[in-house]
């Protein structure tokens, strides 16, 4: 049996024991040990272009990154002498000087590659990005005479090609027409967490792995720190992948291999591990190389502690604490119980089915906004709450917030999110007729089983007015202060197990983005960022909560007959 048939090839089960280890987190990979010496005698010898002296990669670059410039370059089944590793994704921290190394990497790969007239991309997800991978690895090129003779160096061009074989590497900024008609040998990405903001990275990275499936082949590495925001778009499934497979819960021949420095998931979300200096050198390979602990440590206190936002962002980038594990102190404290009240398998048919009594809320629905709908019921036997979400956006919100339209497009793949051209024909109208299943099941209270933010819903009002409901019906939640109940009471709920919900993924990113603030004796619920952060199915979710509180009868009770688990 060969090494790629056993499984789960590219596992690393003790990878956190490693990282306390101070050893770089990657499973054990066999190598053609003339490559790896070839290759790490040229990138040893590289020499740093900004910073005095000038000092070579041998001493300045941490073991951890050769051990990837090793496993990416010269990874081989030891009995087929086939490639193994045909991607691979590390996630290291910011300040790590993986730029500088990634660009010394694609010098050693142009270097080691024999066929002629190929092509390699470098690409940055900006123009700043990408100008310094181009700088760092041009500058090593010019601090060597017999570098100078080996490759050509057009600046105008931001392109580097090696004589010998006519093989060069085009350093771009990300666009998505950036790989149109073209099959590169070797793509490399830095900052790939900054893909995960554009539309159509999606497209791009599929045709950057056509390449992958030609006769020739073709790599893909990435390399990035954590994401300032929490994942989306390619970002979040390349981070998901990862991370599967380095648990060994892939299939069984991926052809990633994953270097993740970051604490495990349960560690990120307890503030006080993070937040303690003594921990932060596990995930740091390269301190003492290019940055030192007190400089961190003094960054940390002047920079990143000044508010709760700061700190949440400083965190993510310097330690890789995922947005939504890592949750500030000003967030809404139910976002704590959120995740253990998840009734993964509940669904809205169930719901109904099994609750004696069902409310909605409804909030929102502006082109630049969300409409959400929560219906809230009550289990006829536990007495357990139990909610399910659904929100609407006008497809225009794509253009007017591109800056959370990958996580949008994420919802709606999910089917939580649907994105409509006219919110009052289409959006609208499914509203109503969830309301009206409601009613034909006889789980709507006699009056207030349906609530709303008074503001901007006159026309969902007279769409539920045209299919015969009362306006003894449709109650005006108070927002503000006045909803201070169902907002510190959703809690309680939510931790003691009398609060379930279906595990939706709109709902985890909006509790995510909520923010709680005091306002004299009342705590209300914001949005953590002006704008983007959307949070209109939670508050629509506080508004069925509300009703709920009144201790609702439904207008004719029902035989409680659901049989389903």
């Amino acid at each position: 049996m060969g090494f790629i048939d056993r499984a789960p090839l590219f596992s690393c089960p003790d990878w956190w024991e490693k990282l306390q280890r101070g050893e770089t987190p990657m499973a054990e990979v066999p190598v053609n040990k003339a490559k790896a010496k070839k290759a790490l005698a040229f990138f040893n010898r590289l020499r740093l272009p900004d910073v005095p002296g000038n000092p070579r990669l041998a001493e300045a670059c941490g073991d951890w990154f050769r051990d990837i410039l090793v496993a990416f370059v010269a990874s081989e089944d030891p009995e087929t002498q086939q490639r193994l590793v045909w991607e691979l994704l590390c996630m290291v921290p910011k300040k790590s000087s993986k730029t500088t190394y990634t660009a010394g990497l694609a010098l050693t790969v142009l270097y080691m590659c024999d066929v002629p007239n190929g092509q390699m991309l470098l690409i940055g997800p900006s123009q700043n990005i990408s100008a310094r991978l181009f700088d760092q690895a041009q500058g090593m090129i010019r601090l060597d005479e017999s570098l100078r003779q080996v490759f050509k160096v057009q600046d105008h061009l931001k392109t580097i090609t090696r004589y010998k074989t006519g093989t060069a590497i085009e350093v771009k900024t990300f666009d998505t027409s950036i790989v149109t008609g073209e099959i590169p040998l070797v793509t490399i990405i830095d900052e790939l967490h900054e893909l995960g903001k554009k539309n159509g990275a999606q497209q791009v990275m599929q045709q950057i792995r056509g390449g992958g499936i030609t006769m020739t082949g073709g790599q893909l590495l990435m390399i990035t720190t954590q994401s300032d925001k929490e994942p989306a778009g390619i970002w979040k499934s390349e981070i998901m992948k990862a991370r599967a497979i380095r648990d060994g819960l892939s299939g069984p021949r991926p052809i990633m291999l994953p270097v993740l420095y970051e604490f495990p998931e349960e560690l990120q979300k307890k503030e006080e591990f993070w937040r303690d200096r003594e921990n932060w050198p596990l995930v740091l390979p390269n301190l003492n190389l290019s940055i030192s602990r007190e400089r961190l440590e003094d960054d940390y206190q002047n920079n990143g502690r000044i508010s709760p936002e700061t700190e949440q962002i400083w965190v993510s980038q310097h330690l890789n604490i995922e947005i939504g594990l890592g949750l500030h102190s000003e967030r809404w404290n139910g976002a704590d119980h959120w995740t253990a009240a998840a009734r993964p398998d509940l669904t809205l048919e169930e719901i109904i089915e099994t609750s004696e009594v069902c409310v909605v809320g409804l909030d929102g629905g502006g082109l630049d906004d969300l409409l959400g709908v929560a219906v809230l019921g009550r289990h006829a036997e536990t007495k357990v709450w139990q909610h399910w979400g659904k929100a609407w956006a006008d497809r225009g919100v794509l253009e007017l917030r591109k800056s959370i339209a990958p996580e949008l497009l994420d919802l709606e793949a999910a089917g939580d999110l649907i994105l409509v051209d006219n919110l009052d024909l289409e959006a609208h109208p499914e509203i109503v007729e969830i309301c009206q299943k409601l009613r034909e099941a006889e789980k709507l209270p006699e009056e207030d089983g349906i609530g709303m933010d008074p503001e901007g819903v006159a026309s969902i009002i007279d769409a539920l007015i045209d299919e015969e409901f009362e306006i003894e019906d449709i109650r005006a939640i108070s927002q503000g202060y006045k909803l201070n109940g169902a907002i510190k009471g959703a809690p309680v709920k939510l931790k003691n197990g009398s609060l379930v919900h279906c595990d939706q993924p709109m709902m985890r990113w909006c509790v995510g983005n909520a923010k709680a603030e005091t306002r004299g004796n009342a705590v209300i619920v914001t949005k953590a960022k002006a704008g983007s952060a959307k949070i209109d199915p939670l508050m629509a979710f506080f508004n069925a909560v509300q009703l709920m509180s009144w201790n609702p009868v439904a207008a004719t009770k029902k035989t409680f007959t659901y049989t389903g688990m």
